[in-house]
């Protein structure tokens, strides 16, 4: 658990004491599947890291329409715009398993950081990671057809949750079709007929809240 948590920016760049203290110093929450942890709007002044299970981060339209702007896993770190600009949260935060969480607060954040630049370019290349992959988000709705959203989607998930078996990468997302339609930006329907798709093409195996990445080369491809 703790080697998970060392992963995230604000540890990575801290000696092992350091790291140490800072993790005594923060709060542990823990979340059941669908359980909100804050809902957009709401007053932000928490840094948070995800130390076991999954949170999915979403917006919702004011005609209803919700879109998922990320999924985050053990190790990852979200909320750390609070340090820059504490105030109302642009997104839903909700666990899509049972969830631990770390939560540090904007005067602890604070405090670390003023005395210590490398946790401070640690956590703004974070947010220009965070930055970059939006501009990225943007571009795909403009230029990407679904299909090729949906590969790249896929991918991505596989990179961070993915595990090798011996006929592909295994990939438990945990979203439902509903979840994962919503991380395309695209209709269930028109996902599933993607999903689809690719299963028929032996580029995928679909299983329950997972799926088997079995031609990783063509999905690739497919993303482009």
């Amino acid at each position: 658990m703790d080697d998970m948590i060392r992963k995230a920016p604000l540890f990575s760049a801290l000696d092992d004491e350091a790291a140490g203290a800072l993790r005594r110093s923060m709060a542990e929450i823990n979340l059941g599947r669908g359980q909100v942890l804050f809902r957009e709007g709401d007053a932000g002044d928490k840094l948070y890291v995800v130390a076991d299970g999954k949170v999915k981060l979403g917006r919702t339209s004011s005609d209803g329409r919700e879109n998922l702007l990320a999924i985050l896993g053990p190790g990852e770190m979200f909320g750390e715009l609070s340090l820059f600009d504490p105030g109302p949260r642009t997104a839903t935060a909700t666990a899509v398993t049972d969830t631990q969480i770390f939560a540090l607060g904007h005067t602890e954040l604070t405090t670390w950081v003023s005395g210590r630049p490398e946790v401070a370019l640690s956590l703004l290349k974070q947010i220009s990671s965070r930055l970059r992959r939006t501009n990225e988000v943007i571009g795909d709705l403009v230029f990407s057809d679904v299909p090729g959203r949906v590969a790249k989607a896929l991918l991505d998930l596989s990179s961070r949750f993915g595990v090798q078996s011996d006929d592909g990468v295994h990939v438990g997302h945990d979203l439902t079709q509903e979840e994962l339609a919503q991380l395309v930006g695209a209709s269930r329907e028109t996902v599933n007929k993607a999903l689809a798709d690719f299963a028929g093409r032996g580029w995928i195996r679909l299983e329950a809240r997972a799926v088997v990445l079995l031609d990783l080369e063509r999905l690739s491809r497919r993303a482009r």
